[in-house]
């Protein structure tokens, strides 16, 4: 027996300009509405324009949104549930259209009261995934309050996740020649977040580790280091080694090959196709080195699956936060693309 009305899934995502006009009012968006200098904008339009104009992160977390919202109405897709639910999965963003409150317009006039949301983001920081926290709260102020929605926790424990995370760490191996393997260092990385949050006990950088290391036991990887990427460019100290000068250090250890996984991300985007895919192939290339990349979940069947039990995890079990109690009162998301 179905329930009367859907369950909503929404997923949240960060938001990405579909033509290079929209570059500035996206960027003045991250930036709390202030505007940013023509040198930097035309510094972001420069690294758009060398990945194809444009990233496919819209076109990859509505596909996912899709796939899930099928899976997830699949009859006996959870045998632990006692009814067959309906579902309906939405994709909003943070920063760009469609905003996470148009979205949750949406939801309201499709009849949703209750929803289960998290952001496209494993890994916990009071600092970036409190900005999803504060657009829905604000969504739902400006609605009446219409839906319940505890936030999903973090979800970099979920076992199906890591087990994903192996698979593409063994086939990104396999770029390289069956005798030279071995000796491939496994670079695992994730964005970068100003050095302040340590002074709050956040979780993030001990997630990432904890992730890096489970991933590559079950991967049977034998060396692996961690190394932060894309930090923003606010004037004040963001957590490192960035990957550019890592390689550095990798390479003054006489390692040659490495194998780059971008686990903090799940999706190919401007972090991926521009700050690994470019800055860090042109930087292992000066240097000499061989460097892969892996594949990024996108919409692989796996990763809905990954996707499908978080939801069932959380309809099952609700936990209200995400580590923080008081994810709104947080400040502002940092500026990611001013780099």
């Amino acid at each position: 027996m179905k329930e009367k009305s859907p369950i909503g899934v929404l997923l949240m995502a960060y938001g990405t300009p579909e033509t290079p006009d929209q570059v500035e009012p996206y960027f003045t968006h991250i930036r709390g509405g202030r505007t940013p200098s023509v040198e930097a904008v035309e510094h972001l339009k420069e690294r758009y324009r060398r990945v194809g104009g444009k990233t496919p992160l819209l076109q990859i977390t509505n596909e996912v949104a899709v796939k899930l919202q099928q899976r997830l109405r699949q009859e006996g897709g959870n045998p632990s549930m006692s009814s067959v639910r309906a579902f309906n999965v939405y994709a909003g963003m943070k920063h760009w259209h469609p905003f996470i409150g148009q979205v949750m317009e949406k939801m309201a006039a499709d009849g949703v009261r209750r929803v289960v949301a998290f952001a496209l983001a494993p890994h916990c920081s009071r600092i970036s995934l409190g900005g999803y926290r504060k657009a829905v709260d604000e969504a739902q102020e400006e609605l009446g309050h219409p839906f319940a929605i505890p936030f999903a926790k973090c979800w970099h424990h979920n076992v199906q996740w890591r087990i994903m995370w192996a698979n593409l760490v063994r086939e990104g191996l396999e770029q390289f020649p069956e005798d030279m393997r071995d000796s491939v260092t496994v670079l695992f990385s994730a964005h970068s977040l100003p050095e302040r949050i340590r002074t709050w006990d956040d979780p993030y950088e001990r997630q990432l580790l904890e992730s890096s290391a489970a991933v590559a036991e079950r991967a049977g990887v034998k060396d692996w280091r961690f190394a932060f990427q894309s930090a923003g460019n606010t004037g004040e100290p963001w957590l490192g080694p960035d990957i550019l000068y890592y390689l550095e250090t990798l390479h003054a250890e006489g390692i040659k090959n490495v194998l780059s996984v971008p686990l903090g991300f799940v999706s190919d985007h401007l972090e991926i196709l521009f700050d690994i895919d470019v800055e860090a192939m042109e930087k292992a290339g000066e240097l000499g080195m061989t460097l892969y990349r892996t594949q990024m979940p996108n919409v692989r069947p796996e990763f809905i699956e990954v996707l499908a039990s978080v939801v069932w995890e959380h309809l099952e079990a609700p936990v209200a936060c995400w580590c923080y109690p008081d994810l709104v009162q947080i400040a502002p998301s940092p500026v990611t693309a001013a780099k």
